[in-house]
């Protein structure tokens, strides 16, 4: 991936170059042409087309804002409420994702996200400890995201 954005920034200066103009309107149209080269040529690379991957991560971002701001929605819901009715509480989670990045940011996605909070992972990085706001919600609510995450985790690191 990181060869295929080079190629891509020298593509946009030799276009800079050939139209004899030093303007960022130049390069952006130069940036354009060097897309459209690198994904006629895609097949010649070992990697995955370099914006497969840059869309992937954009989706995870969006994701994750949105997963964030209907958990706060929940949160402040209880919080705000007259009566706070909570069971809090400690559940275990399994994961399918393999390796030290992949669990990591799992871990962090669903620590960020209002409601739950990753207390340990186990040593075969396969089972989470996450404590809970209200548990019966909040663990099923954490699965669905932990599914969702785990998907765009997966394209964005494999």
């Amino acid at each position: 991936m990181p060869i295929q954005v080079l190629i891509n920034l020298f593509i946009a200066f030799l276009w800079m170059f050939f139209q004899d103009e030093w303007s960022i309107l130049s390069f952006i149209g130069g940036y354009f042409v060097g897309i459209i080269v690198l994904f006629m040529m895609r097949r010649f690379f070992p990697t995955n087309f370099y914006l497969k991957r840059i869309l992937s991560i954009i989706n995870l971002f969006l994701l994750f804002i949105s997963e964030a701001i209907s958990s706060s929605i929940y949160v402040i819901r209880q919080v705000i409420g007259p009566k706070i009715d909570i069971t809090p509480g400690i559940f275990k989670l399994e994961t399918e994702l393999e390796g030290d990045m992949e669990i990591t940011l799992l871990a962090l996605l669903l620590t960020l996200t209002p409601g739950s909070v990753v207390m340990e992972v186990s040593h075969d990085n396969k089972f989470f400890y996450l404590h809970g706001l209200n548990l019966p919600e909040s663990e099923h609510a954490v699965i669905q995201s932990k599914l969702k995450y785990e998907k765009a985790i997966k394209e964005v690191t494999r």
